[in-house]
């Protein structure tokens, strides 16, 4: 699931039509009518657990829908056929508030029940202690630290902060570190 809500859907198809391309994901390409009477049934109880409202709303073109509940419906795509690794790339970045709260309450629901393997990248501390099992930090581009087990159990946003604090600092003491080499010797 993407950032931006706009990516994960088709914004000129209906919700149903959205719904029924996902949930034909990797089967079989015959011809056939996407949305019989019993598929749009289906789709409207899966849509209903949502508590959106947007099972009223099928035939409504998804472009119209708010980004909360456009990124709502993605994860609910995402998963209708099961993943191997769902991977969430800050799917609530570009949400109010609000629609974050209940994109992520969402997500929760899904993994748990799906019993899903899941990647989630992020850069809210409350998410990711909230959230995280496993937490992985990373810096410039490597494994700065993993965090699992007990350690991960007793950590609080406080003590991520404080990780993500060192390492800023070690960069700074790099880069002045660098710059005083560079005045002596260069």
């Amino acid at each position: 699931v993407f950032q931006d809500p706009f990516t994960g859907t088709a914004s000129e198809l209906t919700v149903a039509e959205n719904l029924a391309l996902a949930a034909r994901r990797g089967g079989s390409r015959r011809l056939r009518p996407a949305l019989s009477a019993d598929r749009r049934r289906t789709l409207r109880d899966e849509v209903a657990r949502l508590g959106t409202g947007l099972e009223d709303r099928l035939d409504t073109p998804i472009g119209l829908l708010s980004g909360g509940q456009r990124q709502a419906l993605t994860v609910l795509m995402v998963t209708m056929v099961r993943p191997t690794l769902l991977l969430l790339d800050e799917h609530t970045a570009a949400l109010d508030p609000r629609g974050a709260e209940q994109v992520i309450k969402l997500t929760q629901e899904v993994i748990t029940a799906g019993g899903l393997t899941t990647l989630m990248v992020t850069h809210s501390m409350a998410q990711a202690v909230q959230l995280g099992d496993r937490i992985l930090i990373m810096h410039r581009g490597r494994l700065a630290h993993d965090l699992a087990g007990l350690r991960r159990q007793r950590l609080t946003e406080d003590d991520l902060l404080q990780l993500f604090d060192q390492l800023q600092w070690s960069d700074r003491l790099d880069d002045s570190a660098a710059d005083m080499l560079r005045q002596r010797y260069v």
